[in-house]
């Protein structure tokens, strides 16, 4: 068992004196204006088809400090300044590579208050921080010890809504370690009722977070709504409503790493399917629900203990017919969203929707490398099933809508198999014998193709010859 040199972020927090936290309060004002004017001088560039690089924006700094105007930004460390510099030339790379939407501007009261500090912009010696422009250590809850003889490569002061100031340390933590490998796998379907449904039967319910504070919240921002606009009332209005959803997110973190740590410590692969959940929130009647249930912050939690501990996460792609698969006897038994909750398909099973008693059945098992293919998994079957019927099982192309999408790679190879004696459509337009049933691989929620776009895929294998 291989020990893996992972950086890990400690989170404390901390209770700055009045001077600390003014010398805070304009370093976070000075990096919120640089990021802005950097911002826009990019934007501008671009207009006129030029190319601004972090070096070009940091030249930039240099000439500001020297105005009368932005005089003010040599009052505060210039580690911080620099490191939102870098933080823009990070968005526009995530932007030009279409992993994030544009860089947007930062502002006052609704963006999130950071500073961010390298090894020249603080001290850190026997268990005290002090930071650049200050003469004494912040006063530090250590809630939990750092590990033995860390130092810290990164220092991150930040303050929330609700008024909290929380300092993270980025050190290098041995005690994390690659686990011994595990035989099980568990395929994990999110939801509403139930937050995680596993392919072994477990259910989690949802703990529904919000709902439990939902009237002391809707009885606060009432208050806060009956204040004067800009005023001081309105401002302790304000904090009181940020305390709650403070308390809302701590609840909500706090179950989601305690699920993923126990799901990533039992199992060797993981298999979850790839939501978009930036469109699922559209729908006005379920957006606070699925909000609420974090989905995406439960996937990127899961995503990075994985990679601490040796594990494996398999996105399956969100078209991908997994609901409709009977879990006993594979594709033939093709269920509808009535039978979900149990009952009888074609096939002729009961209960589809209970776990398979065969360690190779379940929806983990048609996913990913480490589980047999479908071809492989029903070999021992007479032959028949809805992809195609053979004496001997070949990989040929992929077909349909589905598509298994890994983490770390494409699609996983030989997910469907068409073996020797299936009926191959040389021309798309070709009139099929009735005996041959076209299906289209799953694909929902596109648009509607017409037949001769459809893929041909034969259910029954005929006879090259008939008598």
């Amino acid at each position: 068992m291989a020990t893996t040199c992972v950086k890990r972020a400690f989170k404390y927090r901390f209770y700055p004196t009045d001077a600390q936290a003014a010398e805070l309060s304009r370093t976070f004002g000075c990096v919120r204006k640089v990021y802005n004017l950097a911002l826009a001088a990019r934007t501008e560039a671009w207009a006129r088809q030029e190319r601004v690089n972090y070096n070009a924006t940091s030249a930039m700094l240099t000439a500001w400090k020297k105005t009368g105007e932005l005089a003010f930004l040599n009052d505060v460390s210039s580690v911080p300044l620099q490191q939102c510099l870098r933080h823009l030339q990070t968005a526009f790379s995530n932007f030009f590579a279409k992993r994030a939407r544009y860089p947007r501007f930062k502002s006052k009261k609704k963006s999130r208050k950071s500073a961010e500090y390298t090894s020249s912009g603080f001290r850190f010696r026997d268990g005290g921080l002090t930071l650049a422009k200050m003469n004494e250590p912040l006063d530090i809850v250590w809630s939990r010890p750092l590990p033995e003889g860390a130092s810290p490569s990164t220092v991150t002061v930040s303050q929330d809504g609700a008024g909290r100031w929380f300092v993270s340390l980025l050190c290098e933590d041995p005690a994390v370690k690659r686990l011994a490998a595990a035989d099980s796998a568990v395929g994990i379907d999110v939801g509403l009722d139930h937050l995680l449904t596993l392919s072994t039967g477990e259910k989690i319910a949802n703990p529904r977070h919000e709902r439990k504070d939902r009237a002391a919240l809707a009885q606060a921002q009432r208050r806060m709504a009956k204040k004067e606009q800009g005023s001081a009332n309105r401002a302790r209005a304000r904090r009181k409503v940020a305390k709650i959803y403070a308390r809302i997110t701590d609840r909500r973190r706090d179950h989601l790493h305690k699920l993923t740590t126990r799901l990533v410590r039992d199992n060797q692969t993981i298999v979850i399917e790839d939501l978009t959940v930036r469109n699922m929130v559209k729908n006005r009647k379920l957006a606070r629900a699925i909000s609420d249930a974090a989905w995406s912050d439960f996937r990127s939690i899961l995503e990075y203990k994985a990679a601490w501990y040796g594990r494996e996460v398999i996105a399956v792609d969100r078209f991908f017919p997994s609901s409709k698969l009977c879990s006993h006897c594979g594709p033939q038994g093709r269920m509808g969203q009535q039978l979900r909750g149990g009952g009888r398909t074609g096939c002729g099973c009961a209960d589809v929707a209970k776990p398979a008693p065969h360690p190779g059945w379940g929806e983990a098992a048609w996913f990913g490398p480490s589980f047999p293919r479908t071809a492989e998994v029903l070999g021992e079957r007479a032959g028949e099933t809805e992809l195609g019927v053979g004496d001997d099982d070949e990989p040929g192309p992929q077909v349909g809508g589905g598509r298994v999408t890994g983490l770390r790679g494409g699609p996983a190879e030989g997910l469907f198999h068409q073996p020797k004696g299936v009926l191959e459509i040389e021309s798309a337009q070709e009139r099929l014998p009735p005996a041959v049933h076209v299906l289209r691989g799953g694909v929902r929620g596109r648009a509607p193709q017409p037949d001769w776009f459809r893929v041909p895929v034969a259910r029954q294998v005929l006879d090259p010859q008939p008598e």
